[in-house]
């Protein structure tokens, strides 16, 4: 981490010399001049009454001013009051207040004037008031006695004190009262509560006012808050009222918002320009109100807005006209808001726009005051000369009052005085004193002769040329002894005469020579600037982990201008070491020994020497043990301190120090060159080094600004690039080299584009680059045609033959001259279409699919371009065996190069083709040969369209099969192969039966019932057979083996078995598609739960096949619902089913022509549907189900009669006998009790229980359910029905001490009997 501090010294030194450049010409003390004033109090002067009162009035002049004073606009005389002295040779009073005198007797308003031959200044009106700190006035104090939750404030009412008292509050013990949102001091110094609470109660409620002037505090008498709680005023109440009474104080009752201060909805205040503007809104409300303030119709100035007192003040500092306007405050809890309006008006005291300067001017010249201020209201400005109103002066010729302007022309030597303006408003004013000086002097050099300036290098340098002369003299700079005068170009010239220099560097160091010219005569002085080396810190401190007791040092290794002299100082934590011989400052270390806990913090190294500073600091950690040693291997830190020596036209050398390594050892350094001419930013490889080495020669090109930077590479990876080198300019020159990749390529038959990549910005070699375009036809004695274009790379050569060679050739160029000879390259002008077409096309077929084409090559001379080629075109127009034409399909073959011949391949057999042959060139396609017809003979067929298997009976199946899609000749026959395939899927022997190829059907009879067999079918032409197409199908059984068609039997279940015979014949065509009957699905069934079931089946075919399920609502017509089974499980489980439901499903597989499997049926519920259906078939299971309804019936027969007798359960009877004596009938009419009932009251008594009626979870019985529900009866809900039907449930009463409940009634107890409980 480390600092650098000579940028900052340097700006400062520019701010101070700018300050003197635009401050008034000084006049030097030896030379007449009229009074300035220098030094007076301030002009509200409040004084110490027990200290001596000194009024200041300094100031200068030649001849030495004297003075005099004015008391309340009359003249002081001093001489007369022995308690009044003036300090020698100045004007400041010193009044003797601690030998007797007494501060009152000095209050007025005082005014200072200096005066002698050339004019007479006068100071602003000092007002002198003793500041007063009064005692506060005895009153008396009545206790605070406020009820919880309400607002209170606590007024202060300090005593008027002169300047105005700090207030705060405190307690007995001199501690400050906590505040917060809800209690809070006002700007009046008033203490508000918005509300109060318990732990507000307090008898010492300390308001203070602080004194600062005189540093005394008064204190007011303690106030003492009674908090009343409302279970304290519950208590007082209870203890003054009998038991019967009902009392209690309300709770504590939140409120709304109401503002304390300001009172009202608008308010207005006015502040002065500058101030600070203090708003304030404090709220009172349950729960405490938050402030929030807006400006209506604006924006709160950002930056000089603050908000304090816990948002109830808004402050706005250095206050302007802008920030006039209404701010709202707006005090909001969450029962509601108030506001507040203040309307801020900002007025102005007069300040200054332009104030009035001193002038000096020679006899005859001419001059202007100005005086300008503003205000509001604007102020008035008058002018006095030597403290008099203007209008009543001693006129003078010279001058011109023009209101805020003096206008002076010719003036003589008698014009010299002091002019006063005074600018003033309702709420101040302004006083500015500014001489004019008549003098002529020539010129005169205030700065010491060869003074030495020494500057950083690369920060500005300032050297000063203070001046006087009378007119005011010319400036001018040279360097060197003979060297010329210094204009612009790097440098700044001040109207004070000081020379900037921004930044400076090692060349711009020597002896320079200010020169101050006018009409009166010249003076010269000679000045010296050196230039040093900053001061780096090329081996920083390191951040160290040492345990207790070890040693540890930081590095600080400094490289410095070897002129400066450097001194070191060690820091622990921005402050001094400490004052122990444990800590040893060496040369450019610290070393701690014996380190303690106490060492732990950050130690800073700072190098100062007399023009710069640099400073960095590591951070030391004490630990207890010794961290386990790890090394840390990382990138190494980037290379420093760059340095270019030995600068030539092409080469440089380049020097850096290395930065740490980081424990991985640095393999080698790449250096990278920024052009900063013509790519900056942009950094390229320049070249690399080992990493031993530490320094290069670099070469160099003409017209590069070059900046280099290093980069250091261990195994770990690369550093940050360092910090880039100054930047070397090299001298322009001739280019090196010429344009690469030149071409010439014609984008039309009778042009020539002439290409070439253009030279890099650092390729260029100086300003000014350009081209030589050269061309010439080939093979001709033409002399060459040249141009020179700009910086493009291209340039087009018009009306030129077509397609003929070209020479080319393009040379760079700079303002300083050519580049060497570039070298030719041979171009062509532009191409045109081919003129003839191939001649002598011949076609040879192969065989069926195959033809060679041949054709003689066109003449170089017609191709008019680069031959690339030769396109086939080629097309069927018609199959011999169908003799019907179809849309002609075009292909292309293109040959390239000068070949004479090609294969087509892909004809297809017993076809007429076309084709033509087309010459090809870079611009496009010939004319085309005449079309050659030729045709392919016969083929092979393709495989018949289909094979159907139909009819199956015992001994016979049905064949129907379509023609071959591309017969590839005249068919001659079909040959049908079959045999059959046993339980083992073992093949029996093959027969095989030649088919007249005008057939499309035949039955095969005289097969084996029952029988599996697989048959090849195929095509035949004269040239041989083509593909087969295979099936499989099954003869049916035997009449005793015949199974039940499956549902959905004749649409190609897997289930449904086909037979076969062996006899010939066409029969009529079907439209049934004979799937194979190979693969099957049996076996399905499933186990049903209430909401799912499992679906599992058994399969024979062959593998991968992909199974689905389908399902749906049994005897419903909806669409069967299909899902996907993953992989080849046999099993699957359907979710999501509805209880209690029929469903049917089958099952299929996909890719296997649709087959499916037959349906199974089941039902969904609370155990496995194929159990269910067990058991309810069982004898044992439906007899035990009668005789459990023969009970039931017989007990509600027994109970349907007991009742009518008037009988009563054993629970009615115990209810007799227990009855609470305190229930109260709510019924007598009827002989019903509110919280009882007897079967026999109830008017639902002989409505039946409603079927599958069920007592609720939550123990209550719904009012709908039934008013006679047992439940009703006792304190629990375990009542049930025993075996015999009869009430089991233990009834018992509700104790007498508990309140009686009302029938089916949750209703909350009335407000009187939660205050009669309370009693």
């Amino acid at each position: 981490m480390m600092k650098k501090k000579s940028t900052s010294a340097s700006r400062a030194s520019l701010i101070l010399f700018l300050c003197q450049m635009i401050s008034a010409l000084e006049v030097p003390l030896d030379l007449s001049q009229p009074p300035t004033i220098t030094q007076q109090s301030p002009k509200d002067y409040i004084i110490d009454p027990r200290e001596n009162i000194v009024i200041q009035c300094e100031a200068k002049g030649k001849p030495p001013p004297s003075f005099s004073w004015t008391r309340n606009g009359t003249h002081f005389d001093i001489d007369k009051d022995a308690q009044v002295t003036m300090k020698p040779n100045s004007g400041t009073l010193v009044i003797n207040i601690m030998n007797g005198g007494k501060a009152e007797a000095y209050e007025g308003v005082y005014q200072c004037t200096a005066r002698n031959e050339r004019g007479a200044a006068i100071s602003n009106n000092i007002v002198i008031r003793p500041s007063r700190s009064p005692l506060w006035t005895k009153e008396k104090i009545e206790p605070n006695q406020v009820r919880e939750g309400d607002s209170l404030v606590l007024h202060c009412r300090p005593p008027v004190g002169l300047p105005p008292p700090i207030i705060f509050w405190m307690d007995n013990a001199f501690q400050r009262l906590p505040q917060s949102e809800r209690v809070s001091q006002g700007l009046n110094g008033d203490l508000y509560f918005s509300n109060v609470q318990p732990e507000d109660t307090r008898e010492d409620y300390i308001c203070y006012a602080r004194f600062n002037h005189t540093q005394t505090i008064q204190q007011k008498q303690p106030i003492s808050v009674k908090v009343l709680s409302m279970d304290s005023l519950n208590d007082t109440i209870a203890a003054n009222l009998s038991d019967t009474d009902i009392y209690g104080a309300k709770p504590v009752t939140e409120r709304q918002p109401i503002l304390l201060t300001p009172t009202g909805s608008t308010s207005n205040k006015v502040e002065l320009r500058g101030n600070v503007l203090l708003l304030e809104c404090i709220a009172a409300g349950l729960p405490t109100p938050v402030i929030r303030w807006i400006k209506e119709g604006g924006e709160l100035p950002a930056n000089r807005t603050f908000f304090e007192n816990f948002k109830k003040t808004l402050k706005i500092i250095d206050v302007s006209e802008a920030d006039s306007g209404n701010y709202k405050c707006i005090a909001r809890n969450i029962l509601g808001s108030t506001h507040h309006v203040i309307s801020v008006t900002v007025k102005a005291a007069p300040y200054w726009i332009t104030a009035p300067r001193n002038l000096v001017l020679s006899p005859g010249e001419d001059g202007t005051l100005i005086c300008r201020a503003n205000g509001n209201p604007k102020p008035h400005i008058s002018w006095l000369t030597n403290g008099v109103p203007i209008a009543i002066a001693p006129e003078d010729p010279s001058r011109k009052v023009d209101g805020d302007t003096i206008i002076f022309s010719d003036v003589q030597e008698r014009s010299s005085a002091v002019y006063q303006c005074n600018a003033s408003n309702e709420y101040g004013y302004l006083l500015a004193n500014a001489f004019v000086n008549v003098l002529a002097e020539p010129p005169r050099i205030l700065t010491p002769a060869n003074k030495l300036y020494q500057v950083i290098a690369n920060n500005p340098a300032l050297l000063d040329c203070a001046y006087f002369g009378s007119p005011k003299p010319e400036i001018e700079w040279f360097k060197g002894v003979k060297g010329s005068i210094l204009r612009g170009n790097g440098y700044v010239f001040h109207d004070n005469g000081t020379l900037e220099i921004p930044v400076a560097q090692k060349d711009s160091a020597g002896t320079y020579t200010c020169v101050a010219r006018n009409e009166l005569g010249n003076m010269q002085n000679e000045v010296r600037l050196e230039v040093k080396d900053p001061t780096m810190i090329i081996k920083q401190p390191e951040y160290k982990v040492i345990q207790r007791a070890g040693q540890v040092s930081f590095e600080c290794t400094i490289k410095h201008d070897p002129t400066l002299i450097p001194t070191v100082i060690w820091l622990k934590d921005h402050g001094e070491l400490p004052d122990d011989e444990r800590f040893l400052v060496g040369k450019d270390n610290l070393t701690i020994m014996n380190v303690t806990d106490k060492d732990d913090g950050t130690y800073t190294c700072i190098i100062n020497t007399t023009l710069d500073s640099v400073s960095a600091s590591a951070v030391l950690t004490v630990v207890a043990a010794p961290p386990t040693p790890a090394i840390i291997y990382a990138r190494p830190n980037p290379p420093f301190d760059l340095e270019l020596t030995g600068q030539l036209e092409r080469s440089i050398e380049l020097s850096w120090i290395p930065g740490d390594e980081n424990n991985s050892p640095i393999t080698n350094f790449v250096i990278e060159y920024e052009d900063g001419l013509h790519e900056p930013g942009v950094w390229h490889y320049q070249t690399e080094v080992p990493g031993t080495q530490t320094t290069v020669q670099l070469k160099l090109s003409p017209y590069v600004n070059y900046s280099f930077r290093v980069i250091a590479v261990n195994e770990i990876g690369r550093s940050q690039p360092s910090e880039s080198s100054e930047q070397y300019l090299t001298k322009a020159a001739n280019p090196d080299e010429n344009p690469s990749n030149v071409q010439g390529i014609g984008s039309e038959p009778d042009n020539l584009v002439i290409t070439w990549e253009s030279l890099k910005g650092f390729q260029s070699n100086g300003p000014g680059l350009q081209y030589r375009v050269s061309w010439r036809q080939k093979d001709f004695d033409d002399e060459w045609t040249s141009v020179i274009v700009a910086n493009v790379s291209k340039y087009i050569v018009s009306g030129t033959p077509t397609f003929v060679p070209y020479e080319i050739k393009v040379q760079a160029l700079n303002d300083l001259g050519y580049a060497p000879e570039p070298s030719e390259v041979i171009g062509h002008s532009g191409e045109d279409l081919p003129m003839v077409a191939p001649g002598n096309v011949q076609v040879h077929v192969l065989n069926s699919t195959l033809a060679k084409v041949h054709w003689d090559p066109v003449p170089l001379k017609t191709v008019r371009g680069h031959l690339q080629g030769y396109k086939v075109y080629y097309w069927k127009v018609q199959s011999l065996s169908r003799r019907s034409r179809r849309h002609v399909e075009k292909k292309i073959l293109t040959f390239r190069g000068n070949k004479t011949f090609g294969m087509l391949p892909g004809l297809e057999p017993y076809s007429s083709y076309k084709l033509n042959v087309r010459v090809v060139n870079g611009k496009g396609e010939g004319p085309a040969s005449p079309d050659k017809v030729f045709k392919t003979p016969e083929g092979v067929p393709s495989s018949p369209s289909f094979l159907k298997i139909t009819n199956p009976t015992l001994d016979s199946l049905t064949l129907e099969w379509g023609s071959p899609t591309h017969p590839n000749g005249v068919l001659t026959s079909y040959i049908l192969k079959f045999q059959p395939i046993n339980n083992t899927h073992e093949l029996g022997p093959l027969i095989e039966i030649r088919i007249p190829a005008n057939e499309s059907s035949l039955i095969l009879k005289n097969l084996n019932y029952s029988t599996r067999y697989k048959f090849y079918f195929n095509a035949q032409t004269s040239v041989g057979a083509g593909s087969q197409i295979t099936e499989e199908a099954v003869t049916i059984m035997d009449e005793a083996g015949i199974l039940r068609p499956a549902v959905g039997a004749g649409k190609g279940y897997s289930e449904t078995l086909f037979a076969t015979s062996p006899v010939m014949h066409t029969v009529r065509p079907t439209f049934y598609k004979v799937q194979p009957l190979y693969p099957r699905i049996r076996n399905v069934t499933t186990a049903a739960a209430e909401t799912y079931a499992n679906i599992s089946w058994e399969y024979e075919g062959p593998d991968h096949a992909n199974f689905y399920v389908e399902y749906g609502v049994a005897g419903s017509k909806e669409d069967w619902k299909k899902e996907i089974v993953n992989g080849s499980r046999s099993f699957f489980v359907l979710k999501g089913l509805t209880p209690g439901t029929a469903y049917k499903v089958r099952v299929g597989a996909e890719g296997l022509s649709g087959f499916k499997s037959s349906e199974d049926v089941f039902e969904t519920g609370p155990a496995m549907a194929s159990r269910q259906v067990d058991i309810a078939t069982q004898g044992w299971f439906i007899g035990l189900m009668c005789a459990v309804a023969l009970l039931i019936l017989i007990l509600l027969i027994v109970c349907f009669i007991r009742r009518n007798k008037g009988g009563k359960y054993p629970v009615k009877e115990k209810e007799d006998a227990h009855a609470d004596p305190e229930i109260q009938p709510m019924k007598e009419d009827d002989g019903t009790f509110g919280e009882y009932r007897s079967l026999e009251s109830d008017a639902e008594d002989h409505k039946p229980l409603k079927k599958g009626s069920r007592t609720p979870s939550d123990r209550t019985v719904k009012k709908e359910d039934s008013d006679d529900s047992l439940v009703d009866y006792g304190e629990g809900v375990n009542g049930q029905f025993n075996e015999d039907g009869s009430f089991i449930g233990q009834y018992s009463g509700k104790k007498e001490k508990e309140p009686a409940e009302g029938n089916e009634s949750s209703e909350a107890p009335s407000p009187v009997n939660a205050m009669n409980s309370f009693v």
